[in-house]
């Protein structure tokens, strides 16, 4: 009797790579890494609103940034003052509230102006939309990684940590679901790693997020995932499950 396939194209099906390094374990997602996700902001991004919204460029800065911790914020402030008037549309708008950061609900996050991140450049614009901290670093040939809050340059890679009855590490690096983002991430209309049209870059994520992965893992972990990436006997690797779908509805 010939047995029928139960996988559906809805199906989260992803391949893993494990190894030990310096008495830590790291875990990571290879059918994310190897595929060709990249961000689309300003280029068919639907954002994070209840309805799709392409054309207000907000991408997934809609609800500000919450920042990881002290450090976190206080380099983030100290960037924000290196902004000239012609990087940042609301500096006069944070400077007339006190800063670009507030308290809210016990947690500092970033200001929001518009229904979006103060720090988010508007079409209009005369500097150009996007992240006034991203454009600004880019512009000075300075790593964003110093300038942005670590949730906004970690996005959409997260980095878990599990610690055992035995105080044994294990660092899982995978791509940022919807549901990392809590009750919360069931409203988005649309989130990027879930839809095809955001599969378009011209290298895989281990390549084009080197920056980023090195910053979480760091060099050692990164090299040795990149030897086993690219030396291991058979070079198919499981396609990204959103290939297969259909791309999300944009009105």
């Amino acid at each position: 009797m010939t047995q029928r396939s139960s996988i559906t194209n809805d199906d989260d099906i992803h391949e893993w790579i494990s190894f030990e390094l310096d008495g830590e374990t790291y875990t990571f997602d290879v059918t994310w890494l190897m595929s060709n996700w990249t961000c689309i902001y300003g280029n068919g991004c639907l954002g994070i609103d209840e309805e799709a919204a392409a054309d207000r460029e907000i991408g997934c800065c809609l609800h500000g940034a919450h920042f990881t911790d002290k450090a976190d914020r206080k380099r983030v402030a100290a960037a924000a003052l290196r902004l000239r008037d012609d990087e940042w549309q609301f500096k006069a708008e944070a400077e007339r509230l006190g800063g670009p950061t507030v308290k809210d609900h016990g947690e500092w996050v970033t200001r929001r102006v518009d229904g979006a991140c103060i720090f988010q450049n508007r079409p209009g614009f005369e500097g150009g939309i996007g992240c006034a901290l991203h454009g600004a670093a880019i512009s000075r040939g300075e790593s964003y990684i110093d300038w942005k809050p670590e949730v906004c340059w970690q996005l959409p890679i997260r980095l878990d940590f599990h610690i055992d009855e035995n105080d044994h590490e294990t660092n899982i690096l995978r791509e940022w679901k919807r549901r990392d983002w809590g009750e919360g991430g069931d409203d988005f209309h649309w989130w990027c790693t879930e839809d095809p049209r955001a599969f378009v870059g011209a290298e895989p994520v281990y390549k084009s997020s080197k920056a980023e992965i090195i910053a979480l893992v760091g060099q050692g972990a990164y090299d040795r995932i990149v030897e086993l990436l690219e030396n291991r006997e058979t070079s198919v690797f499981l396609p990204h499950p959103s290939l297969k779908r259909q791309p999300a509805s944009e009105g």
